[in-house]
């Protein structure tokens, strides 16, 4: 039996329209199934299954009627203007009617069927970590490494990113566009600018899992770090970080989420576009109404400044802004590269030289690691020649170790590395706490923000292994800086962390 359907089928248009139509629902049946028995996600393999295939297949949908219409305006089947737009008529007493009806009403069900299913993936698919993390492989490369290996690398990005409901979903895709735009014209900043602008408030987003009425105890922390000197010196710090108060009834009453207390509401203006400058700071008791408005001393706010510009309220992303990207400083991961062998401790000098390899601003990763493994070789061929010869295999080592570390920290392609991003957790190579607990912040009769140690940690124990500094029930220890040529110096008590620890200075 012939299958027959009307004349006007019978075109080019319609054909090619049938004919991609056809390829590219069987190459998504066909495509589906393999990355089903793959049983892992392909990024690609998801962008060309749910996205790029059916716009073809909705093209070849579209030329099978343009087609037909075109077929019958061409051989003159419209007999008047008034025919050109009267509804079609459709007798299935006529074969080619019928058949013709049949396919369109099988394949409608199909497609719609194929559509449901396609529509669903598509949506997981553009919502997965994969999607958000590898597609724009060069842009997103410095987020992706950092993410996987952060505390947040089992969180999806759009649960932080996008959170719960339509509206911020559709929001977040609106300016999804114009980044793939961005990308595709290659026209976007290096490194990419924060904090940004259109993200979630943290509240809606953070406080899913971070709930705020969980108690947050105070928290052990043992701090090792290695003096860039011959022997590479280590030197470790105890401390108790007092993240919330010392019983658990006390609830918000102290401890460092003071600042979220629900009772408290702190606001600030900030008078740089990363929130690094903060001249303006008010403390309200929401309980009794009491207000306090404290004002940098060095470095006032202008009126017209106080005027113009907005006022926001202290969240979790005020301190807690690099939770999930965060980009290591030299001094963090060499040190920690030393203490699980990673680099070799028994190197003279490798604190020192490592930093020194760290301390360049090449343009790609390549160039970077070449750098590496020069400037480390180099040092111990010239200055320590015996060292050279006699632990090569310890030099390759520090070499493999050192850039293994750099590759998850600084990202050249991106202009990517620890100080394009300040992080506000802590004080030491950026001003962190110290953009208000600098003591300069002071209301009008007197009250100053404090910028005591003892504010936010107790130093429990400190100095070199085996020579170790405890404190007493009495009284804490008072912080002791290990100089490297003179552990007498206490020039660094009248200046702040960061106007010496760059991230590449010890």
């Amino acid at each position: 039996m012939k299958l027959r359907l009307p004349s006007s089928t019978h075109n080019w248009i319609s054909l090619s329209g049938a004919v991609l139509a056809i390829v590219s629902f069987s190459m998504i049946v066909f495509l589906f199934f393999v990355g089903f028995f793959l049983h892992q996600q392909n990024t690609y393999l998801g962008l060309i299954i749910y996205i790029i295939l059916p716009v073809f297949l909705i093209i070849g949908l579209l030329l099978i009627p343009i087609g037909m219409f075109w077929k019958k305006k061409k051989s003159g089947e419209f007999i008047s203007e008034e025919d050109k737009f009267n509804w079609p008529s459709i007798d299935l007493n006529d074969k080619k009617h019928r058949n013709a009806f049949m396919i369109f009403t099988i394949g409608s069900s199909i497609f719609l069927f194929a559509s449901a299913i396609g529509s669903y993936e598509a949506f997981n698919f553009t919502e997965s970590v994969t999607f958000c993390g590898t597609l724009c492989h060069t842009v997103m490369k410095p987020e992706y490494t950092a993410y996987q290996h952060s505390p947040h690398a089992r969180v999806a990005c759009v649960e932080c990113h996008v959170g719960s409901g339509a509206d911020w979903y559709v929001r977040s895709k609106l300016a999804g566009l114009h980044q793939v735009y961005a990308v595709i014209t290659n026209d976007f900043d290096r490194p990419i600018p924060t904090p940004i602008r259109n993200l979630r408030p943290a509240r809606e987003t953070c406080e899913e899992c971070h709930w705020p009425e969980k108690f947050y105890s105070r928290t052990l922390i043992t701090e090792k770090h290695f003096i860039p000197d011959s022997a590479n010196t280590e030197w470790d710090i105890q401390l108790i970080m007092k993240i919330g108060p010392s019983h658990r009834a006390s609830s918000f009453t102290e401890g460092i989420h003071w600042h979220i207390n629900p009772d408290v509401k702190i606001e600030y203006i900030s008078t740089d576009s990363r929130r690094q400058v903060i001249p303006w700071i008010k403390y309200t008791n929401l309980k009794t109404g009491k207000a306090k408005i404290f004002e940098d001393s060095e470095n006032p706010i202008t009126k017209e400044q106080k005027d113009s510009l907005q006022s926001r309220t202290m969240d979790c992303m005020d301190c807690h802004n690099r939770p999930s990207h965060n980009y290591k400083p030299p001094t963090f991961f060499v040190n920690n590269a030393i203490e699980n062998n990673k680099i070799p401790k028994e190197l003279p000098f490798i604190k020192s030289v490592a930093m020194n390899a760290c301390d360049n601003n090449l343009s790609t990763t390549d160039s970077a690691m070449a750098f590496i493994s020069k400037t480390i070789s180099d040092y111990y061929k010239e200055e320590l020649p015996e060292v050279y010869s006699s632990k090569k295999n310890l030099i390759d080592k520090a070499i493999t170790g050192l850039q293994e570390e750099y590759k998850l920290n600084i990202f050249p392609e991106m202009k990517v590395r620890w100080d394009a991003y300040p992080n506000n957790i802590g004080h030491i190579e950026f001003m962190g706490c110290f953009r208000c607990h600098d003591g300069n912040h002071e209301t009008e009769d007197g009250n100053v923000i404090p910028n005591d140690c003892s504010t936010c940690h107790t130093i429990i124990a400190q100095g070199n292994p085996g020579n170790m500094e405890y404190d007493s029930e009495e009284k804490p220890l008072e912080f002791r800086h290990p100089d490297p040529d003179d552990d007498s110096n206490e020039e660094w008590k009248d200046a702040m962390c960061v106007e010496c620890h760059t991230g590449l200075t010890p």
